[in-house]
Formats: structure tokens, C-alpha cells, sequence
């Protein structure tokens, strides 16, 4: 088909029903990260074409189907009409196939009888009524359900529920649950547990599982003189033992709006300050100003990446006594948790949104709940109870 649009015929791809070899290919690359338009590259098809596939399981490949060893085959099936035309007894017919007499009963009876007998048609009804999917965990208990949403709602991930839950029931495996299970109960709608409106309280903001293995573009990095690198931080820093080793970066919204992220090593605490622009003079003042706010035992370094916005670092080292080391170029998972913690707070602050219309007082509040969110690698502590047991060891 075609169709004419100006002066430009415009040929319609016809609709394809994706074998399941071809689905399997498609699984094959979504895990891999591939993006859904180069998976419809493949079949010169659009993106449009491949997001049904991956969209009715949410995301998960599901699981695949196979028969069962002491089900009856399609072959058997056949033997089964081919009998019942010559008219042999249903002993006859089970000897036949080393099968028990009461099967064959069983397999006739269910399909219509010896006269409306079909192989093809019985082998299909009864693939289709294999189908016993086992009901959802969250299905069967409301209670469970009604706890996970109040707090997702709270902004709380599904893996920070289902360590809170185990922490608090610790005796109660009724109350626990896996946090894939609460994914796979957003993003597949027809288990009709959690409603579809908390996908929206997901940080991410998906509809469906996103591989593990997909990434995204890097940023350039600038040059910076003086600098120390990441190798020569003390030891202590890398092992995550001591407190008061940080990791900073900026966020950047539109309109060229940027906020300063902060994040102690140690116990994952965030701070966050807001600034009028990216110049080296405005961020470092801004970092002298955070790091007086704290004692000296609780801010012993900073790490940073290769940003233009620190070539005044010794300035700030001078000032605070504080030595900065950088990150090695196109390195940041070298900056684990400030990396993560910037992806936590675009749920607060979405790419390509004004962030200068957020005020301190705004930026405080969205770190306190970052700081009151128990953490998986805190064993469920929260950062702002072990930063306040770093307080209380000094004082």
C-alpha cells in the first residue's frame, strides 16, 4: 500500500505477526541494552512495532513454555484419530501407544468424543488449557499491598520496602516479599494487585524493566591543572571505614540551572546547595560555605570529576584544608554513590527542567528524605542514623 502525501508517496509497511523465534531475538537484544529502534532496524520495522512484545510482560522475557514429558504429543494425538477412524477399542489404542487405557478414555471424552475427534484441535485446547498461572503473592494479602503503597507514595524504592519489612517482620514471612516481585506487579498490569498509578512513584519513571546492560551517553570532561588523582586518596577513603570522605558533582537542569550534590562515602549522607551558575568562583564558594557547616572530623576529602567548574580547587583546599582529588577521565562509576545518588534525586529534579526556581529551603527538604530512606547498603539503616552516630562519636 502507499499513500500520497504532497508530492511524496509514502509506501505503509504491512503488519507483521513476529514468530517466536523472532521474539526470541528481540528478548535476545533488549537484554543485551539495545535500544527498541535498533531492534526494529533488524526487521525494517519502527520502534512502534517491537514495544508490544515488550510492553505486555513489562519488561520481563517471559519464561518459555514447554510441554510436559507424560503429556500426550501432537503424534500421539494423530495415532489417537487415526484409531478412532478404524475403529479400534481405546484399549487397543493405549496398547498401541504404552499408554494406560484410562488416559486415552480421558483424552477422548474431553475433545469432543470418539465421532468430533481432532488431533490438530485437541493438541491446541489442550496447550491452552496448560495455562495455570500461579497467583501473585501481593493478590492475596491487601494488608501487604496497602503498606507498600503509603510507602511508595513516601517516595520509598521497592527493594527499600522489602528490607524494611523483612527488618520489621522479622518472623512474619507473610509480610515479606522480594522487591522484584513488587516490580513485576507494577509493570505487569493484569496481576491486578498494585494499581498503575504507582509507576509514577518509581524513580525512574519507567512503565516496563529496563536492562541491566543498557547505558547512557558520557559527558566530555574538561581539563584541570593541579589536580591530584583519584589513586593517590587514602586508603581509608576507598574502604568506605572512616567517615568524612566525600563525593561531590553537579546536576544540570535547563536554562542552565545547577545544583551541587554531596554525598559522605561512609554513610551515604546527602547534601545539596543550590547556585546561580556553574563557574569555577560561584561552586567553590558555594563548597567552602557547605564544608564550614561541619566539623572537621566529618570532612576530610572530596572527590570530583574532570568538570570546568573546579578549576579553582585549590582555593577551596586552601580555605578548608581539604584536599580535592579527581576522578580518572570518562571514570565516574569511580564516584559510585554520588553517581547513584544524582540519579535518586531526578526524581525531584527531571532532566530538562528549570532547577533555579528550587529554593535552599526546597533542596533541604528533598535531602532529608533522602537521608530518613533506609538503604539496602546500610543493612536497612538509614545514612542520616549512621552520619548521626558519626556526630555522636566525636562529640
Amino acid at each position: 500500500l502507499s499513500l500520497i502525501k504532497g508530492d511524496v508517496v509514502m509506501k505503509r509497511r504491512t503488519r507483521i505477526n513476529y514468530t517466536p523465534e523472532q521474539k526470541a531475538i528481540i528478548w535476545d537484544r533488549y537484554k543485551q541494552g539495545d535500544s527498541l529502534h535498533d531492534i526494529a532496524r533488524m526487521f525494517d520495522r519502527y520502534h512502534s512495532s517491537i514495544m508490544p512484545t515488550i510492553h505486555q510482560t513489562g519488561g520481563y522475557r517471559p519464561p518459555v513454555r514447554k510441554r510436559h514429558r507424560l503429556a500426550l504429543s501432537l503424534d500421539e494425538r494423530e495415532e489417537i484419530s487415526r484409531g478412532l477412524v478404524a475403529k479400534l477399542s481405546i484399549r487397543d489404542i493405549a496398547a498401541k501407544l504404552s499408554r494406560a487405557p484410562s488416559t486415552i478414555s480421558r483424552e477422548v471424552r474431553r475433545h469432543g468424543g470418539a465421532k468430533q475427534y481432532r488431533a490438530a484441535k485437541a493438541d491446541a485446547t489442550a496447550w491452552e488449557n496448560a495455562l495455570r498461572p500461579k497467583p501473585c503473592k501481593l493478590i492475596e494479602s491487601p494488608a501487604l499491598c496497602k503498606i507498600i503503597a503509603e510507602k511508595m507514595h513516601q517516595d520509598w524504592s521497592p527493594e527499600q520496602i522489602a528490607g524494611w519489612l523483612k527488618r520489621c517482620y522479622p518472623d512474619n514471612q507473610e509480610m515479606h516479599v522480594s522487591h522484584e516481585t513488587i516490580y513485576k506487579t507494577l509493570f505487569i498490569q493484569t496481576r491486578g494487585a498494585l494499581k498503575k498509578e504507582l509507576q509514577q512513584c518509581l524513580r525512574s519513571g519507567r512503565v516496563v524493566r529496563r536492562s541491566r546492560t543498557s547505558s547512557l551517553k558520557g559527558k566530555g570532561l574538561g581539563s584541570i591543572p593541579n589536580t591530584i588523582p583519584i589513586s593517590e586518596r587514602p586508603p581509608e577513603a576507598a574502604d568506605r571505614a572512616i567517615p568524612g570522605h566525600w563525593e561531590g558533582d553537579l546536576i544540570q537542569g535547563s536554562k542552565n540551572s545547577y545544583i551541587i550534590t554531596l554525598v559522605e562515602r561512609h554513610s551515604r549522607f546527602v547534601m545539596l546547595a543550590k547556585i546561580r551558575d556553574n563557574k569555577t568562583i560561584t561552586v567553590i564558594s558555594a563548597l567552602i560555605r557547605q564544608a564550614r557547616e561541619l566539623p572537621a572530623e566529618l570532612y576530610k576529602t572530596l572527590t570530583w570529576d574532570r568538570g570546568a567548574e573546579m578549576t579553582s580547587h585549590t582555593r577551596f583546599t586552601v580555605a578548608t584544608d581539604i584536599q580535592v582529588y579527581f576522578c580518572d577521565p570518562q571514570s565516574p562509576w569511580q564516584r559510585g554513590s554520588n553517581e547513584n545518588t544524582n540519579r535518586l534525586l531526578r526524581q525531584y529534579f527531571p532532566k530538562g527542567t528549570d532547577l533555579s526556581v528550587h529554593s535552599q529551603q526546597r533542596l533541604n527538604s528533598v535531602a532529608r528524605q533522602l537521608n530518613e530512606r533506609p538503604r539496602k547498603t546500610l543493612d536497612y539503616e538509614s545514612p542520616a542514623e549512621r552520619f548521626n552516630k558519626c556526630v555522636a562519636s566525636i562529640s
